[in-house]
Formats: structure tokens, sequence, C-alpha cells
């Protein structure tokens, strides 16, 4: 998109929009989804009185009712997923925001309606429901598009509750984000952090600008930047510590109701993660904290900088490297990164990327970002911003099309009720995609500044990826650790285990300021607990399994394709092992952190010899 300036949506031309109509060709044919959603639920519904006396089920009956409920939950995914994809495009369409809540409603009485079911398929004798899924048995073919579901309900019944308890816990779910809900509106509708003063005159510091003031060349700039934004947050502590403090007790609170030994069980047990292998995340990047203390004191030299300072971490090395890439060209370049994948791979993602996946430039409205979407229905959509002339925007690209194309494998060789893969499995498909589009691009290209670019940006990736996301991992564990001896949570002790945990990461080249414990305030991620260590799970097998495929031959490409076409119907553990990795053992890791060392090594000389 050549023009500058930013167009209405009505203005964007429909080539470069995706294509929504393999969910619903109009807004007529959606709103009548919402009866359809109504419709199936009632069907679900007529089932529920036979369900009061297990003992007198049949088979019949129950697959019966399974498949009112997958037609019932499927009709609700694909009405939230086109309502949720419109929305994102433009935002400030009344329309869009109303057909999200509609969709919101409906869902919200469907799961609140069909709480039932789950505790009463349950209730029936195990090795009753064992029996009807058995593949050798009489009924083994019928249920065999919900026996992966049926197991995964087995392996969590001493942890589901009754019909009546589920209900409530149904009711209260939204409540339970409240929390959330109040750190995101305190920190980014109501600070004001205050403008700070340029060449160009005064611009306003916000959560978005934020990072733009952190890169800027000018270090008083940084500074200043860095001290108003944090001592908002310093103004506001002792409230965002309070919100914190709830979103744990709520972990813990609910652990303890669903029968967990802790949060970070309960956070764990669904996807039969063992917690050794959070322990080995924490334990190997603890031992292989060198090599990032190596680049801090890189960046120091590079910066020429007396002290590096906490607000200097995310100043470039390189100056930002202009190459004009059309949309177009940016496909091309996927598609030659992409060939140790194979024929079928790469020319479906070639296809989804020039033919409707895509969204693909800015219009006033859209949200900023990036992201990919895919359902059992339609294709798997993705959301991008691209710039022409942002070599990261091509990243960005190849990573969203590794969501999509996990998920349409996934959407593929699966049934619904087991087709989703967890987010355990999420980044390392999209990550090892980002891999060969890196190794292509550095293979490629003659221009040391280009060289060292690349160099960087994967550096700082990796560094985001693996080592911060392992820090903020501890911490939450920490807090949690905490509470749960019964030591509660304050501002003090808050800061000051984050505080602990700054200096063991960025080692001794590293000066911080009295608020920089204030970071671990700010972090979005903390409420929604337990996440973002499969960051760091996720780009350590992505690391090993885009070495072992591009060095390898059919087979180890075979042992992914395994991977990806999994979806749901494996642990995520397993899936990998099978792919070729084992992250039940502490080797992904620390491969992945020699893999960085290694990095930090051609950059210190890449950036020499410019």
């Amino acid at each position: 998109m050549k023009n500058s300036t930013v167009p209405l949506r009505s203005e964007v031309a429909k080539s470069d929009q995706w294509n929504l109509s393999k969910l619903f060709t109009n807004d007529t044919d959606w709103h009548a989804s919402l009866k359809d959603i109504a419709a199936a639920k009632d069907r679900v519904l007529t089932y529920k009185t036979a369900f009061a006396a297990p003992e007198k089920l049949t088979a019949e009956t129950v697959l019966g009712c399974l498949q009112a409920v997958e037609a019932a939950a499927r009709i609700s995914e694909k009405t939230s997923h086109y309502a949720f994809l419109m929305k994102s495009v433009d935002e400030s369409d009344p329309k869009n925001i109303e057909r999200v809540s509609l969709a919101m409603m409906a869902d919200t009485e469907l799961s609140s309606e069909t709480s039932w079911f789950i505790p009463a398929l349950l209730d029936i004798p195990e090795q009753t429901i064992r029996s009807w899924i058995d593949p050798a048995g009489k009924t083994g073919a019928a249920f065999a598009p919900y026996k992966v579901f049926i197991e995964k309900l087995i392996r969590l019944k001493a942890h589901t509750l009754s019909e009546k308890e589920e209900k409530i816990l149904s009711l209260l779910a939204e409540s339970q984000d409240v929390e959330h809900r109040s750190f995101s509106t305190l920190t980014n509708v109501d600070f004001r952090f205050g403008s700070i003063e340029t060449p160009d005159g005064a611009k306003e510091l916000t959560q978005s600008s934020y990072l733009q003031f952190l890169i800027n060349p000018d270090r008083n700039i940084r500074k200043q930047a860095y001290m108003q934004f944090y001592g908002t947050f310093d103004a506001y502590k002792n409230t965002i510590a309070s919100l914190y403090t709830g979103q744990v007790q709520q972990d813990i609170a609910l652990a303890r109701i669903r029968g967990y030994g802790s949060a970070r069980e309960q956070a764990l047990y669904p996807d039969k993660v063992p917690t050794e292998v959070y322990d080995n995340l924490i334990r190997t990047i603890r031992k292989n904290l060198e090599p990032l203390h190596r680049f801090y004191e890189l960046m120091q030299k590079s910066l020429k900088l007396d002290e590096l300072r906490h607000y200097d971490v995310y100043v470039p090395l390189v100056g930002e490297v202009r190459r004009h890439t059309p949309y177009n060209e940016a496909v091309d370049m996927i598609t030659e990164a992409l060939q140790p994948l194979g024929d079928e791979y790469v020319t479906t993602l070639r296809n989804g990327l020039l033919n409707g996946w895509v969204d693909r430039y800015e219009n006033k409205g859209k949200r900023s970002g990036a992201f990919s979407w895919g359902g059992f229905d339609g294709d798997p959509y993705i959301m991008v911003n691209y710039k022409e002339d942002v070599i990261r925007d091509v990243f960005t690209l190849v990573h969203e099309g590794g969501h999509s194309m996990h998920s349409w494998y996934s959407a593929r060789n699966n049934p619904f009720l087991s087709y989703n893969y967890t987010i355990f499995e999420a980044e390392v498909a999209s990550t090892f995609n980002e891999e060969l589009l890196f190794r292509s691009m550095l293979k490629n290209t003659s221009d040391p500044k280009m060289r060292a670019y690349l160099l960087s940006i994967r550096v700082t990736d990796i560094l985001a990826t693996l080592y911060r996301q392992t820090m903020f991992a501890e911490y939450e564990y920490m807090t949690h650790k905490l509470v749960e001896g019964g030591t509660p949570l304050t501002i003090e002790n808050l800061r000051g285990e984050y505080r602990k945990l700054l200096t063991a990461y960025f080692g001794p080249a590293m000066h911080f300021e009295e608020c920089s414990d204030l970071e671990g305030l700010r972090i979005p991620h903390f409420y929604n607990s337990f996440y973002v260590y499969k960051y760091a799970t996720g780009i350590s097998a992505s690391l090993a399994l885009a070495e072992r495929v591009c060095s390898g031959g059919k087979v180890e490409r075979e042992d992914y394709f395994k991977f990806l076409t999994s979806g749901g119907s494996r642990y995520p553990i397993e899936s990998l092992r099978i792919a070729g990795v084992d992250m039940a053992s502490p080797e992904p890791v620390e491969a992945a952190c020699k893999h960085f060392a290694h990095l930090v090594g051609e950059l210190e000389k890449a950036l020499a010899a410019l």
C-alpha cells in the first residue's frame, strides 16, 4: 500500500482484505446463526432428563447428546469467529461492536444452559463409557470422533464438581476477570503519563508510545520517558499490588475448590505438562545466564556507555535497515524460506497469503498488531498491518503463517471436539517459521549491515522469548508460592523479589533505578497466570525442530508433520516428542541457550565488521 494516509475501511481494496465468505456471506446469514445457536442449545437440553438417571442411559442416547453438543459448539465458534474478525478490522463501526456483544451473549447462555452436560457425562460409570469408546467394541466406530474428548474429560473427573457447583462457577466466570479488566482499564485508559520534550516538540507518552521513546538514540529522552512512565506506576503501586494479589488469590482459591495441590498444578494439569517441565526451564535458564550477561556487556560496548542502565536495553545495536518489500515479494521470500517443509505446505500457505486469508494493511479503526485466528470452519485468517519498508513485518507475516498452517492441518485431521491444539504447542509452529526465514535471509545477504541487523533482531527476539519470559515465569511461581505458604503479598515483597530477578538475569553490566522493580507491576500477562513459560518452551522446541528438519531428510519432515496434524488428539509433551524433541528433559532449553550464545558471538563479529 503506497498511499501514506490511512484509509477508511470502506476504501480498502477487496484484494487487500480477508475473505470471510466461508464463514458467512452476509450479515443476514450471521444473525440467523444466533437463532441456530439457540435451537442447537435446545436440542442439547432435550437430553437433560435422560441424563438424570445415568444407570439407565444407553450408548445411543449419549452419542446423540454428544452430537448435539458438538453441533451447538461448532455453530457458536463460527458465529463468534466472524464477529471478532469483523470487529478487529474496524473497531469504530457500531455494527461490529454490537455483533461481538450478541455473539458473547449467545455463547454465555449456551455455556450456562449446557454446563450440566460434562458433570452428567462423568456420572456414568467409567467402565461403561470406556466400553462404548473402545475401538474394538460395537459402538467404537460411532464414538470415534469423541474418543479423545471423552478420555480427556475422564482425566479431569477428579477436579470436576457437581452440576450445581459447576453452574455456580460458570456464572462467576466473568467476575473472576475483574482484576485483569481493572488493571487494563487503569493502566491503558486512566493513566496519564504526561509528555516528553523532543527536538520536534512535546510528544505524548502513552503505553503505546513508550517503547518508541526507549529506542530513541537520545539518552536523555529515554531516561525522561522511563522515569515518567514508572513514576505513574509508582503513584498507583498499592492499587496495582492489590489487584495482582486478588488475581493470585483467585488462582489459589479455584485450585483448592477443584482439588489441585497448587495454582501451578491447576494450570499445567489440563495439558498433562509435568511440573518438572516448568522447573527444568527455570533451572536450565539459571545455569545459562552467562550468554545473556555477555550480550548486555556487548550492548554497553557497542553503545559506548560508561554504564548500561535499564532504560538503555531497547536501543537497537544496528539502525533500521530500510528494504522495500512489497507484500507479494514478502510472500515470495516466505515461500523460498519454507522450502524444507515441502510442496504441499508451501503451496497451501502461498495460496492462502495471496487469496483471502490475510487482511493486509492498516486502516482507520483497525486494531494494532497482528494475529492468526483459525477455526474449524472457514480459513485460518491472519490480521496484520503490513508496512513495505519494515523488515520485521515480513517476520510477522511468516510467524502468523505458521499459526495458520498449524490450524489448517489440525482442523483437517481431527474431529471438531479435539482439533484445537494447546497454547503450549501454538508458539512452536510460528517461531519455527521465523527461524527458517532468518536462516534464508542471512544466507542470501551479502550486505554487512543487513547481516548485523538480522543477527541483532534475532538475538533480541530470542532474548525476549526465552530469557525474559522465563524471568516472568519464575516471578509468578514465586508470588503464588508465597501466598500458598501463608505469606501475604505486599508492595514491598513484590518489589523485592522482582529486583532480585532483575539483578540475576541482567547481570553485572546493568545498573538499575530505584523504580526499576516496578516493572513487575506492568506486565498484563500476569493476569493470565502460568502462561508466559509457554513462550520459552515454545522457542526452545521450535529451534530444536528447525535444526532437525533442516539438517535431516524425509523422516524428520514427516515427524514434524505428525506434530502439525495432531491438533488436540495428543497432549503437547507427547506430540512434540513424536516430532523429535523431548520437552520433559532440559536438553531443548540447553540447546536454545547454546544457540543464543552462538548468535551473540556472530553478532559481535558482525558489529566489528561495520
